[in-house]
């Protein structure tokens, strides 16, 4: 097998099933004042659809480069049950190679369940302990998009750090939730070799608050050069609605408004945006252009269910960039 990929991506693929519920439902109401989501306990609530779709950071980025014309792969643990073969069948299906997945006989794949209601989606994770064993070796690759791992995640961040080292791999980073509460020396190494470090203005904010560099500030540009001091030589940082600003190597920054599209549901916007950005920065173009490749997938993931549904071709992709 030729194991020379344009972009390999590393971290989950999962399972997601949407819950999608119509804003009159009478079962469910949305408390404005604290943001909580209600159901009557021991209700039979209906919902409007269910959907059974491929999902997880990883696989949304892997199969979001391969559609639009790039080599992807990913390493990822998945089980040996009924769902670890819809993965396997939905990631051959876009073009993405599972040659390093690793099947674990000891753990189911990993589901999330996601109920969207009123655009935006809450979601349940559930949390299963991998190991997380995945094998570099003899890997060519340009690019590596590491991403959110279980509670083993230590050992395969070091092994992606050491790596991107020896084999002068680029990497792209974004860090989970597990890797951002934990204490930052952790991460610090991967930062050092970090060639683009995505995050929301939120994680942002985190990571600069956990190195005693917190910011009042709501504008995102004044996050990137502090980012930067931390090792990336690049910072992409994405805030909802406001759109996104970037920060290269010669320190030149960037900013990208959204694209108005009519959102129906929200998971794997970040994903999609990395995706695009980095399909451009593949294709050999600048910050610039890269933000208005993520901006404009993400535009169009939001107006699906699923995190990949909506995910440009690369002939819709130019499509789009001419209207």
């Amino acid at each position: 097998m030729d194991s020379s990929f344009d972009l390999v991506t590393i971290g989950n693929a999962t399972i997601d099933l949407f819950l999608s519920i119509q804003d009159t439902n009478r079962h469910f109401h949305l408390n404005e004042e604290t943001q909580e989501l209600c159901v009557r306990y021991g209700d039979k609530a209906l919902v409007e659809k269910v959907e059974l779709l491929l999902g997880g950071n990883a696989s949304n980025v892997a199969v979001g480069v391969s559609r639009l014309g790039f080599k992807s792969a990913i390493l990822a643990e998945i089980g040996t049950d009924e769902f670890s073969q819809k993965i396997v069948n939905n990631l051959k299906n876009e073009g993405v190679s599972d040659f390093f997945l690793k099947r674990n006989e000891k753990t189911p794949s990993l589901i999330s369940v996601i109920i969207n209601f009123k655009v935006d989606r809450t979601i349940f994770v559930e949390d299963i302990e991998m190991e997380h064993n995945f094998d570099l070796n003899n890997l060519n690759v340009k690019w590596i998009y590491l991403t959110s791992l279980g509670k083993k995640w230590k050992d395969t961040y070091k092994q992606v750090t050491e790596f991107c080292k020896r084999e002068n791999a680029k990497l792209a980073f974004n860090p989970g939730i597990l890797q951002l509460d934990d204490d930052f020396s952790k991460i610090s190494q991967t930062f050092q070799v970090t060639d683009a470090l995505f995050v929301n203005k939120e994680e942002a904010r985190s990571i600069l608050t956990a190195n005693g560099k917190a910011t009042s500030s709501v504008n995102i540009e004044d996050f990137l050069l502090p980012l930067k001091s931390l090792g990336p030589k690049a910072i992409v940082i994405t805030d909802g609605k406001n759109g996104s600003c970037s920060i290269n190597e010669q320190d030149k920054v960037f900013s990208c408004g959204i694209i108005e599209s009519q959102a129906i549901e929200r998971t794997g916007a970040g994903d999609s945006y990395a995706a695009g950005f980095l399909s451009a920065i593949l294709a050999g173009l600048d910050f610039s252009t890269a933000m208005v490749w993520g901006a404009r997938n993400a535009s169009s993931v939001v107006t699906r269910v699923g995190a990949q549904t909506g995910l440009l071709t690369r002939k819709k992709l130019e499509e789009k960039l001419k209207e």
